[in-house]
């Protein structure tokens, strides 16, 4: 009974949301239109379970490109609507059409002169009749048994949302990039957004050191910095080559007396390098598709060569690039 009834749910949101395609129709589309038009914000508002739902479509609006909020209609009817201008779009959500928070604000509303798109399950009702554009959300039957909790009505309106959405975000062309300005503290905004100029260490903790130093300088600094590598630069401290703890090692098996030998006799000369305003991402790129074998750690140099920074593999992973 149980798996019955709720697969039964199941099916009726499902037609429920099916049931919305045939109404993108013209008038959806100048509703997206006027959004696109909008030199203000979009405005959500509705009240109990529409306006939970309401409070995630402007979140989503918001996240998308289309600047938006959600204003509580109870609230509003006591101040609150001084968040609304007259360049606004207010987006109204009631299934009936008739709940008095919402219907008590729209002659104000009106008044303000803001554009209003109604998301409703009845064109007849107050708020249909006193919008400049209806959506309708409406449904055959809720998926609770006894008709009154909102289910079906609710997963309607949540997709219509995402539908408006959706519509604005590709008129609009929004693009990943954008999508992680908004979302600076999420992976795709760690993957977009930071850079290797923001994770590299840089100044008194970039290891460097200058050719004619010895291995055994290059292993001191190496060591004080942490890092398992170091920099060599010439007398003018243009980048010329790296120096490893692994090439240190591989050195060690074959000679134990080469500790005090200057550094440009083991460093590598043609290293793998990148500079600070590539994307941390691509620097994990770099490190994890060299050949042979992966490398842990790039030297960051500036247009003139300069060695300005070191990027170690474990610093992109503690950020969360992946």
């Amino acid at each position: 009974m149980i798996k019955n009834r709720a697969i039964e749910t199941l099916k009726i949101e499902a037609e429920a949301v099916e049931n919305l395609i045939p109404r993108i129709d013209d008038e959806f589309v100048s509703a997206v239109e006027e959004i696109l038009k909008c030199h203000g914000r979009v405005v959500v508002t509705g009240m109990g379970k529409s306006g939970h739902v309401g409070r995630k479509i402007a979140a989503t609006l918001a996240s998308t490109g289309t600047p938006a909020f959600f204003m509580h209609p109870a609230e509003a009817y006591h101040g609150d609507l001084g968040m609304i201008t007259e360049n606004d779009i207010v987006v109204a959500i009631s299934n009936s059409g008739e709940s008095s928070e919402i219907v008590n604000i729209l002659p104000i509303i009106r008044r303000i002169g803001a554009k209003i798109i109604a998301l409703s399950g009845r064109k007849n009702s107050s708020l249909g009749k006193n919008a400049d554009y209806f959506i309708n959300i409406g449904v055959e039957r809720e998926a609770c048994t006894l008709g009154l909790a909102p289910t079906a009505s609710t997963t309607a309106t949540l997709a219509m949302g995402d539908a408006i959405a959706m519509a604005l975000m590709e008129a609009k062309k929004f693009t990943a990039k954008n999508y992680a300005l908004f979302h600076p503290g999420g992976a795709l905004g760690r993957k977009l957004l930071l850079t290797v100029g923001d994770v590299m260490h840089s100044g008194e903790d970039n290891p460097i050191v200058q050719i004619g130093a010895t291995v055994k300088d290059a292993l001191f600094e190496m060591t004080a910095k942490g890092l398992g590598a170091v920099s060599v630069v010439d007398k003018n401290n243009k980048f010329i080559g790296l120096v490893t703890d692994g090439i240190i090692r591989r050195a060690l098996e074959k000679d134990k007396n080469f500790i005090d030998e200057p550094v440009e006799h083991i460093m590598k000369t043609e290293p793998l390098i990148i500079s600070a305003d590539k994307l941390a991402a691509a620097a994990l790129s770099v490190m994890e598709k060299h050949k042979p074998r992966p490398v842990t750690v790039l030297p960051v140099v500036d247009a003139e060569n300069n060695p300005v920074g070191m990027i170690h593999i474990t610093d992109l992973l503690r950020q969360g690039v992946v």
